[in-house]
């Protein structure tokens, strides 16, 4: 059975539950959820869980490295399960995508994203599957204080149903692959599609 490594990217701690920062490890909790899986053991200086969809062995992975050495814990779990780069999933949080739409992308540089940038450093190489989850950009102020700022009570509000459809565009990818989730998903709004 083929597997892929998803990980969602964040920062552990309760402090940091409902930033912007966080929105990897917040989609993972919502596809672990959804596929009955556990992620809960601690493995890959992370927390770690298994399990299966459509014919595919899924391994989750949040990195309890805090972001900026995310690489570490992911290049851990590739190595040990032997897996290349193309076998990579990564769930991270991306400011020049508005809040509540989601963009998957191969390969491509951090964009000043700590983890993204970890990643790459420590996997040599960025061809690894992204799944952009937009949190907006700032009107003024720094960026970095930004996305270690909490979800607005609006944006939380909302949370669920963007959630339950980056979960939707998951299970798309994992069971039609990439040409035809990009085709359905790429920067759909999925709060005006569940208003409309």
């Amino acid at each position: 059975m083929a597997a892929r490594l998803v990980v969602g990217l964040g920062n552990p701690g309760p402090k940091y539950q409902w930033t912007r920062h966080n929105a990897g490890f917040m989609v993972l909790d919502r596809l672990s959820h959804a596929l009955g899986v556990s992620i809960a053991k601690k493995s890959f200086s992370g927390l770690y869980g298994e399990g299966s969809w459509e014919g595919q062995r899924l391994l989750l992975l949040k990195p309890q490295t805090f972001m900026n050495l995310s690489g570490r814990s992911v290049a851990e779990a590739l190595r040990f399960h032997k897996l290349s780069l193309p076998d990579l999933i990564v769930v991270h949080d991306d400011i020049d995508i508005p809040f509540g739409r989601v963009k998957l992308k191969e390969g491509g540089g951090h964009a000043g994203h700590n983890g993204l940038r970890s990643l790459v450093q420590e996997l040599g190489g960025a061809g690894f599957l992204r799944v952009r989850v937009g949190v907006g950009r700032p009107l003024r102020g720094d960026v970095a204080d930004y996305v270690l700022q909490n979800f607005s009570h609006d944006e939380m509000a909302d949370l669920p149903l963007f959630l339950d459809g980056v979960v939707g565009l998951m299970k798309s990818l994992f069971e039609s692959g990439l040409p035809k989730t990009m085709s359905l998903y790429n920067n759909r709004d999925f709060l005006s599609a569940q208003q409309a």
